[in-house]
């Protein structure tokens, strides 16, 4: 093995639980590990970061890493510290959802290694087949109700009730763990702190019916320093989908994480060495208005997910707020990430023909009702205050064909922070 990963996540803060005997048996051989994935979307978001980086350090300490995507326990919903029971989603959908989900992890995982290559796996290949009856005669039996009842889980959930479907998850996600013992020699489980009792629950039943001997690993549920939720912003999960956040938002929201966050962040989310992070944070601590850390993480994880052209345009999009962007960086944005950096900007809507004709600036904004009056327009203009698509302007401004950037849009500037975007239609 090339580390010794539980020291490696240990000093990276990713341990909360580990089951006696799981380094010994980590530093003795090869092992094979997994991570459960409910496939209740058709993208991974940031929350999962943290078990693929569980997985990404598994391989890279020489170990193999599986990824059990689950269609089968995905039609269930696991109960685990959640409030409500979940809504079922249809084969159809979560086929679908597989196969987005194994495009996204293959940014992180190396698939092809003929040592330890990852493998992605669906437990409803393995479950579709097997008959209710078959399954409580062959492995209900084993686990007690009462031992069931003892998970955390289960018992947040009792005052609220429990239906028995989700009841039934553990003995679920236990039988993945024993078939994945039985097929693949997995060991060893993998997942956040708040998956320890269905985790055990497999190596109970892989003692119980196989003789054999398995482990558990959880990492710690990511939370804000302010105790708000990670993850999470005023429009909801930070996904790893471009369709569904920007890479520009992406990069922005790691970009604004608190220092006190970014130094927990950076240990979990990047592969920068010890002696990198020690030497970044000194750095940091030296002129914290530089965001240094901040920006190392955010360059880091936003090319890993997204790719570095991706990241080159975050930054473009980034710098157009701060007055640095150049008319060819504000052209070369797509549309999403033009409407994403100006999102909340009051936009105004002209047609084609208006503007291929030719229109006058100063006609067209009061037109449209973006500056009071043509006199005021008039007076910024005289004072040299507006620019368009970051240029100035002067008072017979005449906007053109040529104005129209690829994304559709001209952008009127007044000033360093006031915006309008003219959407052509």
């Amino acid at each position: 093995m090339n580390t010794n990963l539980v020291e490696e996540l240990k000093w990276r803060g990713m341990i909360h639980d580990i089951m006696p005997g799981t380094e010994e048996q980590l530093n003795k051989e090869v092992t094979t590990a997994y991570v459960g994935i409910d496939p209740t979307a058709d993208s991974l978001h940031i929350g999962h970061l943290v078990s693929i980086m569980l997985l990404k350090h598994l391989q890279m300490a020489g170990h193999k890493p599986l990824a059990v995507v689950g269609g089968a326990t995905g039609m269930i919903g696991d109960p685990s510290f959640k409030a409500a029971e979940r809504k079922l989603l249809t084969p159809e959908e979560i086929q679908h959802n597989v196969q987005c989900i194994r495009h996204q992890l293959g940014r992180f995982l190396d698939f092809d290694n003929p040592v330890n290559g990852a493998e992605i796996l669906n437990n409803y290949d393995w479950m579709k087949d097997y008959l209710f009856l078959d399954f409580i005669r062959d492995v209900g039996k084993h686990i007690t109700v009462n031992y069931m009842m003892t998970k955390d889980s289960v018992k947040k959930r009792m005052e609220t009730g429990i239906s028995f479907t989700e009841f039934s998850y553990q003995l679920l996600q236990g039988y993945d763990f024993l078939t994945l013992y039985r097929t693949k020699n997995c060991k060893l489980q993998m997942g956040g702190s708040d998956q320890w009792g269905n985790i055990t629950t497999g190596t109970e039943l892989i003692r119980r019916m196989e003789g054999g001997e398995a482990f558990a690993l959880t990492c710690p549920l990511i939370t804000k320093a302010d105790g708000t939720k990670f993850g999470k912003t005023e429009g909801g999960n930070v996904w790893l989908d471009p369709e569904k956040t920007s890479p520009y938002k992406f990069y922005q929201f790691w970009l604004n994480c608190s220092d006190i966050d970014t130094a927990r962040y950076i240990r979990i989310f990047t592969l920068f060495s010890r002696e990198e992070i020690a030497a970044l944070e000194a750095q940091h601590a030296e002129a914290p208005e530089m965001r240094v850390l901040q920006k190392a993480l955010a360059k880091d994880i936003t090319v890993r997910v997204h790719g570095e052209e991706a990241y080159n345009t975050a930054i473009a999009a980034s710098e157009l707020l701060f007055g640095k962007a150049t008319t060819e960086q504000l052209n070369s944005l797509d549309r999403p990430t033009l409407l994403s950096v100006f999102e909340g900007v009051p936009q105004y809507t002209v047609s084609r023909a208006t503007i291929d004709a030719g229109a006058s600036l100063v006609d067209l904004a009061a037109e449209v009702g973006m500056f009071a009056s043509k006199g005021e327009i008039r007076r910024e203009l005289k004072q040299n205050s507006i620019s368009v698509n970051k240029k100035k302007v002067t008072e017979g401004c005449t906007l053109t064909h040529d104005d129209i950037l690829a994304s559709g849009c001209i952008l009127i500037q007044k000033g360093k922070k006031n915006y309008y975007l003219l959407n052509v239609e």
